[in-house]
């Protein structure tokens, strides 16, 4: 499987500042919170195209932000808010 480098840092600062804990991340791109605290501590980590593809869906950003091909954005720094619509029509 085809491995990618992403920027850890950048993948750290948006996680955090999208308000969502690394236990929930983990989950819901299907890796362990020890593995993704590993990738967030690296130097450089090398993942692959899927990984970047959920971990991207879950952060709601490009994948090619977390690989350094686009800048972050100040979008990419706010919170990730739901509707708090319970009807579903806002979904």
């Amino acid at each position: 499987m085809l491995q990618v480098e992403i920027k850890t840092g950048r993948l750290k600062e948006i996680r955090k500042a999208r308000k969502i804990g690394r236990p929930k991340l983990a989950k819901q791109v299907g890796i362990t919170e020890r593995q993704l605290a590993k990738i967030e501590t690296s130097e450089t980590a090398k993942i692959s195209k899927n990984e970047i593809s959920r971990l991207s869906h879950a952060l709601q950003i490009p994948s090619m932000t977390l690989t350094g091909e686009l800048p972050v954005t100040e979008s990419d720094l706010q919170p990730i808010y739901k509707p708090q619509c319970t009807s579903g029509c806002c979904s």
